[in-house]
Protein backbone atom coordinates (compact mmCIF):
# COMPACT_ATOMS: atom_id res chain seq x y z
CA UNK A 1 0.00 0.00 0.00
CA UNK A 2 2.81 2.42 0.89
CA UNK A 3 4.56 1.83 -2.46
CA UNK A 4 1.31 2.35 -4.35
CA UNK A 5 0.68 5.62 -2.54
CA UNK A 6 4.21 6.82 -3.29
CA UNK A 7 3.75 6.01 -6.98
CA UNK A 8 0.39 7.77 -7.04
CA UNK A 9 1.84 10.86 -5.36
CA UNK A 10 4.78 10.94 -7.79
CA UNK A 11 2.44 10.68 -10.78
CA UNK A 12 0.18 13.43 -9.40
CA UNK A 13 3.12 15.76 -8.81
CA UNK A 14 4.72 15.15 -12.22
CA UNK A 15 1.42 15.64 -14.03
CA UNK A 16 0.71 18.90 -12.24
CA UNK A 17 4.28 20.16 -12.83
CA UNK A 18 4.23 19.38 -16.56
CA UNK A 19 1.06 21.44 -17.02
CA UNK A 20 2.26 24.32 -14.82
CA UNK A 21 5.68 24.47 -16.47
CA UNK A 22 4.12 24.43 -19.95
CA UNK A 23 2.11 27.56 -19.21
CA UNK A 24 4.91 29.58 -17.62
CA UNK A 25 7.63 28.85 -20.19
CA UNK A 26 5.27 29.72 -23.06
CA UNK A 27 4.94 33.32 -21.90
CA UNK A 28 8.69 33.76 -22.39
CA UNK A 29 8.65 32.07 -25.81
CA UNK A 30 5.70 33.94 -27.35
CA UNK A 31 7.61 36.97 -28.70
CA UNK A 32 10.12 34.71 -30.49
CA UNK A 33 7.29 32.49 -31.76
CA UNK A 34 5.56 35.57 -33.21
CA UNK A 35 8.68 36.66 -35.10
CA UNK A 36 9.59 33.22 -36.42
CA UNK A 37 6.11 32.38 -37.69
CA UNK A 38 5.30 35.93 -38.88
CA UNK A 39 2.15 35.90 -36.75
CA UNK A 40 0.00 38.77 -35.54
CA UNK A 41 -0.35 39.63 -31.87
CA UNK A 42 -3.94 38.35 -31.92
CA UNK A 43 -2.82 34.99 -33.34
CA UNK A 44 -0.16 34.66 -30.65
CA UNK A 45 -2.74 35.46 -27.95
CA UNK A 46 -4.87 32.62 -29.32
CA UNK A 47 -2.09 30.13 -28.57
CA UNK A 48 -2.97 30.77 -24.92
CA UNK A 49 -6.68 31.51 -25.33
CA UNK A 50 -7.37 28.35 -27.36
CA UNK A 51 -5.68 26.20 -24.73
CA UNK A 52 -7.53 27.92 -21.89
CA UNK A 53 -10.94 27.56 -23.53
CA UNK A 54 -10.39 23.85 -24.24
CA UNK A 55 -9.12 22.94 -20.80
CA UNK A 56 -11.63 25.02 -18.82
CA UNK A 57 -14.68 23.72 -20.69
CA UNK A 58 -13.75 20.04 -20.37
CA UNK A 59 -12.36 19.68 -16.84
CA UNK A 60 -15.55 18.60 -15.04
CA UNK A 61 -16.59 16.18 -17.79
CA UNK A 62 -13.07 14.72 -17.84
CA UNK A 63 -13.27 14.25 -14.07
CA UNK A 64 -16.53 12.34 -14.51
CA UNK A 65 -14.87 10.11 -17.10
CA UNK A 66 -12.24 9.32 -14.48
CA UNK A 67 -14.95 8.41 -11.97
CA UNK A 68 -16.43 5.99 -14.51
CA UNK A 69 -13.37 4.48 -16.15
CA UNK A 70 -10.54 4.97 -13.65
CA UNK A 71 -8.37 7.95 -12.85
CA UNK A 72 -5.16 6.13 -13.69
CA UNK A 73 -6.48 5.36 -17.16
CA UNK A 74 -7.49 9.00 -17.75
CA UNK A 75 -4.18 10.23 -16.36
CA UNK A 76 -2.18 7.97 -18.68
CA UNK A 77 -4.26 8.97 -21.71
CA UNK A 78 -3.98 12.65 -20.80
CA UNK A 79 -0.21 12.52 -20.29
CA UNK A 80 0.43 10.63 -23.52
CA UNK A 81 -1.80 12.99 -25.48
CA UNK A 82 -0.27 16.06 -23.85
CA UNK A 83 3.22 14.88 -24.73
CA UNK A 84 2.25 14.02 -28.32
CA UNK A 85 0.56 17.40 -28.80
CA UNK A 86 3.66 19.14 -27.41
CA UNK A 87 5.82 17.31 -29.93
CA UNK A 88 3.44 18.34 -32.71
CA UNK A 89 3.60 22.00 -31.68
CA UNK A 90 7.39 21.85 -31.61
CA UNK A 91 7.48 20.92 -35.31
CA UNK A 92 4.42 22.95 -36.40
CA UNK A 93 4.97 24.72 -39.76
CA UNK A 94 2.78 27.78 -39.11
CA UNK A 95 0.76 29.61 -36.49
CA UNK A 96 -2.52 27.91 -37.46
CA UNK A 97 -1.10 24.51 -36.56
CA UNK A 98 0.22 25.90 -33.27
CA UNK A 99 -3.20 27.28 -32.29
CA UNK A 100 -5.02 24.05 -33.24
CA UNK A 101 -2.53 21.81 -31.45
CA UNK A 102 -2.59 24.04 -28.37
CA UNK A 103 -6.36 23.52 -28.19
CA UNK A 104 -5.81 19.76 -28.51
CA UNK A 105 -3.17 19.96 -25.81
CA UNK A 106 -5.75 21.70 -23.60
CA UNK A 107 -8.20 18.83 -24.14
CA UNK A 108 -5.61 16.28 -23.00
CA UNK A 109 -4.65 18.57 -20.12
CA UNK A 110 -8.30 18.48 -19.04
CA UNK A 111 -8.11 14.68 -18.90
CA UNK A 112 -5.03 14.52 -16.70
CA UNK A 113 -5.58 17.41 -14.27
CA UNK A 114 -8.66 16.11 -12.38
CA UNK A 115 -7.05 12.66 -12.40
CA UNK A 116 -4.07 13.98 -10.42
CA UNK A 117 -6.46 14.80 -7.57
CA UNK A 118 -8.78 11.82 -8.11
CA UNK A 119 -5.85 9.41 -7.76
CA UNK A 120 -4.82 11.05 -4.48
CA UNK A 121 -8.37 10.87 -3.10
CA UNK A 122 -8.56 7.18 -3.97
CA UNK A 123 -5.14 6.42 -2.46
CA UNK A 124 -5.31 8.38 0.82
CA UNK A 125 -7.99 8.58 3.55
CA UNK A 126 -9.53 12.06 3.94
CA UNK A 127 -7.69 12.91 7.15
CA UNK A 128 -4.31 12.27 5.46
CA UNK A 129 -4.91 14.20 2.23
CA UNK A 130 -3.47 17.50 3.47
CA UNK A 131 0.24 16.74 3.05
CA UNK A 132 0.00 15.01 -0.39
CA UNK A 133 -1.97 18.00 -1.68
CA UNK A 134 0.59 20.32 -0.08
CA UNK A 135 3.47 18.54 -1.84
CA UNK A 136 1.59 18.80 -5.14
CA UNK A 137 0.95 22.52 -4.56
CA UNK A 138 4.58 23.17 -3.64
CA UNK A 139 5.74 21.45 -6.81
CA UNK A 140 3.39 23.62 -8.89
CA UNK A 141 4.82 26.74 -7.23
CA UNK A 142 8.36 25.56 -7.94
CA UNK A 143 7.47 24.99 -11.59
CA UNK A 144 5.89 28.45 -11.78
CA UNK A 145 9.06 30.01 -10.36
CA UNK A 146 11.38 28.00 -12.60
CA UNK A 147 9.30 28.44 -15.76
CA UNK A 148 10.50 31.91 -16.83
CA UNK A 149 14.11 31.03 -16.02
CA UNK A 150 13.96 27.71 -17.89
CA UNK A 151 12.11 29.32 -20.78
CA UNK A 152 14.68 32.09 -21.08
CA UNK A 153 17.57 29.61 -20.94
CA UNK A 154 16.02 27.48 -23.71
CA UNK A 155 14.66 30.16 -26.05
CA UNK A 156 17.84 32.21 -26.30
CA UNK A 157 20.07 29.45 -27.79
CA UNK A 158 17.51 27.02 -29.25
CA UNK A 159 14.40 29.02 -30.14
CA UNK A 160 10.74 28.77 -29.08
CA UNK A 161 10.31 25.15 -30.23
CA UNK A 162 12.59 23.95 -27.43
CA UNK A 163 10.05 24.85 -24.73
CA UNK A 164 7.55 22.39 -26.20
CA UNK A 165 10.11 19.61 -26.61
CA UNK A 166 10.72 20.07 -22.87
CA UNK A 167 7.35 18.47 -22.08
CA UNK A 168 7.62 15.46 -24.35
CA UNK A 169 9.90 13.08 -22.44
CA UNK A 170 8.40 13.42 -18.91
CA UNK A 171 4.83 13.30 -20.24
CA UNK A 172 5.37 10.20 -22.37
CA UNK A 173 7.44 8.38 -19.74
CA UNK A 174 5.01 9.00 -16.89
CA UNK A 175 2.03 8.22 -19.12
CA UNK A 176 3.50 4.85 -20.08
CA UNK A 177 4.52 4.01 -16.49
CA UNK A 178 1.08 4.78 -15.05
CA UNK A 179 -0.73 3.15 -17.97
CA UNK A 180 1.26 -0.08 -17.61
CA UNK A 181 1.16 -0.15 -13.79
CA UNK A 182 -0.55 -3.18 -12.30
CA UNK A 183 -1.75 -1.30 -9.23
CA UNK A 184 -5.42 -2.29 -8.82
CA UNK A 185 -8.17 0.30 -8.70
CA UNK A 186 -11.23 -0.71 -6.74
CA UNK A 187 -14.36 -0.08 -8.73
CA UNK A 188 -17.74 1.12 -7.50
CA UNK A 189 -20.62 -1.35 -7.54
CA UNK A 190 -22.20 0.62 -10.41
CA UNK A 191 -20.63 3.15 -12.76
CA UNK A 192 -21.66 6.77 -12.26
CA UNK A 193 -23.98 7.98 -15.04
CA UNK A 194 -22.53 10.03 -17.87
CA UNK A 195 -24.64 13.14 -18.34
CA UNK A 196 -23.73 14.14 -21.90
CA UNK A 197 -26.29 16.93 -22.22
CA UNK A 198 -25.24 18.42 -18.89
CA UNK A 199 -21.59 18.18 -19.92
CA UNK A 200 -22.32 19.96 -23.22
CA UNK A 201 -24.27 22.76 -21.52
CA UNK A 202 -21.59 23.29 -18.86
CA UNK A 203 -18.83 23.26 -21.48
CA UNK A 204 -20.71 25.84 -23.54
CA UNK A 205 -21.22 28.10 -20.52
CA UNK A 206 -17.56 27.92 -19.52
CA UNK A 207 -16.31 28.27 -23.09
CA UNK A 208 -18.35 31.44 -23.63
CA UNK A 209 -17.30 32.83 -20.25
CA UNK A 210 -13.58 32.29 -20.83
CA UNK A 211 -13.81 33.70 -24.34
CA UNK A 212 -15.69 36.77 -23.08
CA UNK A 213 -13.11 37.45 -20.37
CA UNK A 214 -10.07 36.93 -22.58
CA UNK A 215 -11.53 38.85 -25.54
CA UNK A 216 -12.40 41.80 -23.34
CA UNK A 217 -8.95 41.86 -21.76
CA UNK A 218 -7.13 41.54 -25.12
CA UNK A 219 -9.15 44.17 -26.95
CA UNK A 220 -9.59 46.55 -24.04
CA UNK A 221 -13.25 46.86 -25.03
CA UNK A 222 -15.57 44.91 -22.69
CA UNK A 223 -18.51 45.56 -25.05
CA UNK A 224 -16.91 43.06 -27.45
CA UNK A 225 -17.57 40.37 -24.83
CA UNK A 226 -21.27 41.07 -24.31
CA UNK A 227 -22.65 38.42 -26.74
CA UNK A 228 -20.37 35.76 -25.26
CA UNK A 229 -21.37 36.69 -21.71
CA UNK A 230 -25.03 36.47 -22.70
CA UNK A 231 -24.45 33.05 -24.25
CA UNK A 232 -22.65 31.91 -21.09
CA UNK A 233 -25.54 33.05 -18.89
CA UNK A 234 -28.15 31.31 -21.07
CA UNK A 235 -26.17 28.05 -21.16
CA UNK A 236 -25.60 28.21 -17.40
CA UNK A 237 -29.32 28.64 -16.71
CA UNK A 238 -30.14 25.74 -19.01
CA UNK A 239 -27.50 23.64 -17.25
CA UNK A 240 -28.95 24.38 -13.79
CA UNK A 241 -32.46 23.55 -14.98
CA UNK A 242 -31.27 20.31 -16.57
CA UNK A 243 -29.30 19.25 -13.48
CA UNK A 244 -32.35 19.70 -11.27
CA UNK A 245 -34.48 17.47 -13.50
CA UNK A 246 -32.14 14.68 -14.56
CA UNK A 247 -31.77 11.51 -12.51
CA UNK A 248 -28.02 11.25 -13.17
CA UNK A 249 -26.60 14.80 -12.92
CA UNK A 250 -23.05 15.70 -13.97
CA UNK A 251 -22.59 17.40 -10.58
CA UNK A 252 -23.94 14.88 -8.06
CA UNK A 253 -25.32 16.00 -4.70
CA UNK A 254 -22.45 14.33 -2.83
CA UNK A 255 -20.13 16.97 -4.34
CA UNK A 256 -21.95 20.31 -4.34
CA UNK A 257 -24.26 19.20 -1.53
CA UNK A 258 -21.41 19.12 0.98
CA UNK A 259 -21.37 22.30 3.07
CA UNK A 260 -17.72 23.25 2.53
CA UNK A 261 -17.40 22.69 -1.21
CA UNK A 262 -19.17 25.79 -2.56
CA UNK A 263 -17.31 28.22 -0.26
CA UNK A 264 -13.98 26.53 -1.02
CA UNK A 265 -14.53 26.93 -4.78
CA UNK A 266 -15.53 30.58 -4.35
CA UNK A 267 -12.40 31.15 -2.26
CA UNK A 268 -10.20 29.59 -4.96
CA UNK A 269 -11.70 31.82 -7.64
CA UNK A 270 -11.22 35.00 -5.58
CA UNK A 271 -7.69 34.16 -4.43
CA UNK A 272 -6.42 33.03 -7.84
CA UNK A 273 -8.00 36.09 -9.50
CA UNK A 274 -6.22 38.41 -7.08
CA UNK A 275 -2.89 36.59 -7.22
CA UNK A 276 -2.61 36.17 -11.03
CA UNK A 277 -4.04 39.62 -11.67
CA UNK A 278 -1.45 41.10 -9.30
CA UNK A 279 1.36 39.18 -10.98
CA UNK A 280 0.19 40.44 -14.40
CA UNK A 281 0.15 44.07 -13.28
CA UNK A 282 3.38 43.81 -11.28
CA UNK A 283 5.24 42.36 -14.26
CA UNK A 284 4.01 45.27 -16.38
CA UNK A 285 5.16 47.81 -13.76
CA UNK A 286 8.57 46.25 -13.20
CA UNK A 287 9.37 46.00 -16.91
CA UNK A 288 7.58 48.90 -18.60
CA UNK A 289 7.65 51.50 -15.82
CA UNK A 290 10.77 50.61 -13.84
CA UNK A 291 12.81 49.34 -16.80
CA UNK A 292 13.77 45.86 -15.52
CA UNK A 293 14.48 43.08 -18.02
CA UNK A 294 12.49 39.78 -17.81
CA UNK A 295 15.19 37.99 -15.79
CA UNK A 296 15.48 40.76 -13.20
CA UNK A 297 11.69 40.95 -13.05
CA UNK A 298 11.51 37.21 -12.30
CA UNK A 299 14.17 37.57 -9.60
CA UNK A 300 12.39 40.54 -8.01
CA UNK A 301 9.19 38.49 -7.81
CA UNK A 302 10.98 35.32 -6.62
CA UNK A 303 9.93 35.66 -2.94
CA UNK A 304 6.36 34.89 -4.06
CA UNK A 305 6.92 31.39 -5.48
CA UNK A 306 9.44 30.60 -2.73
CA UNK A 307 6.90 31.54 -0.06
CA UNK A 308 4.26 29.47 -1.85
CA UNK A 309 6.54 26.41 -1.79
CA UNK A 310 7.19 26.85 1.94
CA UNK A 311 3.58 27.69 2.77
CA UNK A 312 2.16 24.51 1.21
CA UNK A 313 3.38 21.99 3.84
CA UNK A 314 2.90 24.58 6.60
CA UNK A 315 -0.74 24.93 5.54
CA UNK A 316 -1.26 21.17 5.90
CA UNK A 317 -0.01 21.34 9.50
CA UNK A 318 -2.05 24.46 10.33
CA UNK A 319 -5.17 22.90 8.85
CA UNK A 320 -4.86 19.90 11.17
CA UNK A 321 -4.29 22.09 14.23
CA UNK A 322 -6.51 25.11 13.59
CA UNK A 323 -9.01 23.85 11.04
CA UNK A 324 -9.62 25.03 7.47
CA UNK A 325 -11.71 28.06 8.50
CA UNK A 326 -9.07 29.91 10.50
CA UNK A 327 -6.23 28.82 8.22
CA UNK A 328 -7.89 29.93 4.97
CA UNK A 329 -9.43 33.10 6.43
CA UNK A 330 -6.07 34.35 7.71
CA UNK A 331 -4.37 33.40 4.43
CA UNK A 332 -6.93 35.28 2.31
CA UNK A 333 -6.38 38.40 4.43
CA UNK A 334 -2.58 38.07 4.09
CA UNK A 335 -2.95 37.75 0.32
CA UNK A 336 -4.97 40.99 0.25
CA UNK A 337 -2.35 42.81 2.35
CA UNK A 338 0.41 41.58 0.01
CA UNK A 339 -1.41 42.83 -3.09
CA UNK A 340 -2.03 46.16 -1.33
CA UNK A 341 1.70 46.50 -0.65
CA UNK A 342 2.43 45.87 -4.33
CA UNK A 343 0.08 48.71 -5.26
CA UNK A 344 2.95 51.09 -4.42
CA UNK A 345 5.39 49.47 -6.86
CA UNK A 346 5.26 52.35 -9.32
CA UNK A 347 6.17 54.81 -6.53
CA UNK A 348 9.68 53.37 -6.25
CA UNK A 349 8.79 51.10 -3.36
CA UNK A 350 11.99 49.94 -1.59
CA UNK A 351 13.17 46.46 -2.55
CA UNK A 352 12.55 45.17 0.98
CA UNK A 353 8.87 46.15 0.87
CA UNK A 354 8.53 44.85 -2.68
CA UNK A 355 9.89 41.50 -1.55
CA UNK A 356 7.55 41.53 1.44
CA UNK A 357 4.59 42.15 -0.84
CA UNK A 358 5.44 39.24 -3.12
CA UNK A 359 6.18 37.06 -0.07
CA UNK A 360 2.76 37.72 1.47
CA UNK A 361 1.04 37.09 -1.88
CA UNK A 362 2.83 33.75 -2.28
CA UNK A 363 2.32 32.62 1.30
CA UNK A 364 -1.35 33.63 1.30
CA UNK A 365 -2.17 32.02 -2.02
CA UNK A 366 -0.22 28.83 -1.29
CA UNK A 367 -2.06 28.38 2.01
CA UNK A 368 -5.46 29.09 0.42
CA UNK A 369 -4.80 26.67 -2.42
CA UNK A 370 -3.84 23.77 -0.12
CA UNK A 371 -6.67 24.38 2.35
CA UNK A 372 -9.47 24.92 -0.16
CA UNK A 373 -8.32 22.04 -2.38
CA UNK A 374 -8.22 19.67 0.59
CA UNK A 375 -11.77 20.67 1.56
CA UNK A 376 -13.11 20.18 -1.98
CA UNK A 377 -11.46 16.80 -2.54
CA UNK A 378 -11.92 15.20 0.86
CA UNK A 379 -15.55 16.33 1.20
CA UNK A 380 -16.46 14.37 -1.94
CA UNK A 381 -17.02 10.63 -1.93
CA UNK A 382 -14.36 8.59 -3.67
CA UNK A 383 -16.76 7.75 -6.50
CA UNK A 384 -17.10 11.48 -7.28
CA UNK A 385 -13.47 12.46 -6.71
CA UNK A 386 -12.94 13.17 -10.40
CA UNK A 387 -15.81 15.66 -10.54
CA UNK A 388 -14.50 17.33 -7.38
CA UNK A 389 -11.03 17.57 -8.91
CA UNK A 390 -12.53 18.95 -12.11
CA UNK A 391 -14.39 21.65 -10.18
CA UNK A 392 -11.22 22.60 -8.28
CA UNK A 393 -9.23 22.88 -11.50
CA UNK A 394 -12.04 24.85 -13.16
CA UNK A 395 -11.98 27.38 -10.32
CA UNK A 396 -8.21 27.73 -10.74
CA UNK A 397 -8.65 28.37 -14.47
CA UNK A 398 -11.58 30.80 -14.20
CA UNK A 399 -10.07 32.82 -11.34
CA UNK A 400 -6.86 33.91 -13.14
CA UNK A 401 -8.86 34.69 -16.27
CA UNK A 402 -11.12 36.96 -14.21
CA UNK A 403 -8.13 38.58 -12.49
CA UNK A 404 -6.25 39.37 -15.69
CA UNK A 405 -9.47 40.59 -17.36
CA UNK A 406 -10.21 42.93 -14.43
CA UNK A 407 -6.64 44.24 -14.41
CA UNK A 408 -6.46 44.68 -18.18
CA UNK A 409 -9.83 46.41 -18.33
CA UNK A 410 -9.02 48.82 -15.51
CA UNK A 411 -5.64 49.75 -16.95
CA UNK A 412 -6.83 50.03 -20.56
CA UNK A 413 -10.35 51.44 -20.44
CA UNK A 414 -10.18 53.78 -17.48
CA UNK A 415 -6.52 54.77 -17.87
CA UNK A 416 -6.10 53.82 -14.23
CA UNK A 417 -2.57 53.66 -12.94
CA UNK A 418 -1.20 50.38 -11.65
CA UNK A 419 -1.67 51.45 -8.02
CA UNK A 420 -5.48 51.74 -8.11
CA UNK A 421 -5.66 48.57 -10.22
CA UNK A 422 -3.73 46.59 -7.63
CA UNK A 423 -5.81 48.12 -4.84
CA UNK A 424 -8.92 46.85 -6.65
CA UNK A 425 -7.35 43.38 -6.87
CA UNK A 426 -6.64 43.51 -3.13
CA UNK A 427 -10.39 44.02 -2.65
CA UNK A 428 -11.00 40.99 -4.90
CA UNK A 429 -8.77 38.96 -2.58
CA UNK A 430 -10.72 40.12 0.47
CA UNK A 431 -13.91 38.87 -1.20
CA UNK A 432 -12.50 35.42 -0.39
CA UNK A 433 -12.64 36.02 3.37
CA UNK A 434 -16.44 35.48 3.80
CA UNK A 435 -16.42 32.09 1.99
CA UNK A 436 -13.27 31.14 3.93
CA UNK A 437 -15.20 31.72 7.16
CA UNK A 438 -17.81 29.21 5.97
CA UNK A 439 -15.30 26.37 5.76
CA UNK A 440 -15.24 23.66 8.45
CA UNK A 441 -14.09 25.02 11.79
CA UNK A 442 -11.98 22.01 12.69
CA UNK A 443 -10.67 18.93 10.84
CA UNK A 444 -13.46 16.49 10.21
CA UNK A 445 -13.69 13.18 8.39
CA UNK A 446 -16.78 13.24 6.16
CA UNK A 447 -19.30 10.51 6.81
CA UNK A 448 -19.06 7.68 4.33
CA UNK A 449 -15.77 8.79 2.77
CA UNK A 450 -13.23 6.90 4.85
CA UNK A 451 -10.80 4.26 3.67
CA UNK A 452 -13.52 1.70 3.49
CA UNK A 453 -15.24 3.50 0.64
CA UNK A 454 -14.84 2.00 -2.82
CA UNK A 455 -12.27 3.72 -4.96
CA UNK A 456 -13.16 5.31 -8.23
CA UNK A 457 -12.90 3.13 -11.26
Amino acid sequence: MRAQRATTLAASVVGAVVVALDGTVLTVAQPTLQRDLHASLTQVQWTSTGYLIAVSSLLVFAGRLGDRHGHRRMFALGMLGFGAASAGIAVAPDIGWVIGLRALQGAFGALLQPATLGMLRAAYPPERLGMPIALRTGAIALAAAAGPLVGGALVAPFGWRAVFFLNVAPALVMGVLVGCARAPEQRPSSRPPLDLLGAALLATALMCLVYALTAGADSGRPVMSAPALLGSAVAALMFVRHERRTTGPLLPPDVLGRPGVGPALALLVAASAAMLGAMFVSSYVLQDELGLDPLRTALRALPGPVAMVLAAPTAAVLMRRCGPRRTAGTAAALLGVGVLLLSRLSQALPALWTGMGFLLVGAGFGTVMVTATAVVVREASVTSAGVAGGLQQTALNIGPTVGVAVAGTLMTCTNAASGPTLAALACVSLLGVPPALRLPGRPETPVGTGEGSPAAG
